[in-house]
């Protein structure tokens, strides 16, 4: 009851179908202030990230012919697994950044 009093005082003196919406124009797109800085950014991460993945894919093959030369118990298949594992990841990545860039 109390809001149909409120409906009927206060609502029903603004036309709301007379009163005309926003309406807002085809903006310009511009860039943020440091967009030029994060992206030199990102590019560093990526060069880092491919960097690091080579490097481990390396360490590992290495340390997979080490152990294979001198007998010991093979843990180095889990470290090529998870470099590749971390590879495909990092590189989906990127894959998917660019795609919303």
């Amino acid at each position: 009851m109390l809001l149909s009093a409120f409906h009927d005082t206060v609502l029903s003196q603004y036309d709301l179908v007379s009163v005309p919406l926003a309406q807002l124009g085809n903006p310009t797109p511009e860039t943020p202030p440091v967009a030029d800085k994060l992206m030199k950014l990102v590019r560093y991460f990526t060069w880092f990230v491919l960097l690091s993945g080579v490097m481990a894919i390396t360490y590992a093959g290495g340390r997979f012919a080490w152990e294979k030369w001198s007998g010991s118990g093979l843990a180095s298949p889990k470290m090529v697994a998870g470099a590749m594992i971390g590879g495909i990841v990092a590189t989906s990545a990127g894959t998917i950044m660019n795609a919303v860039l």
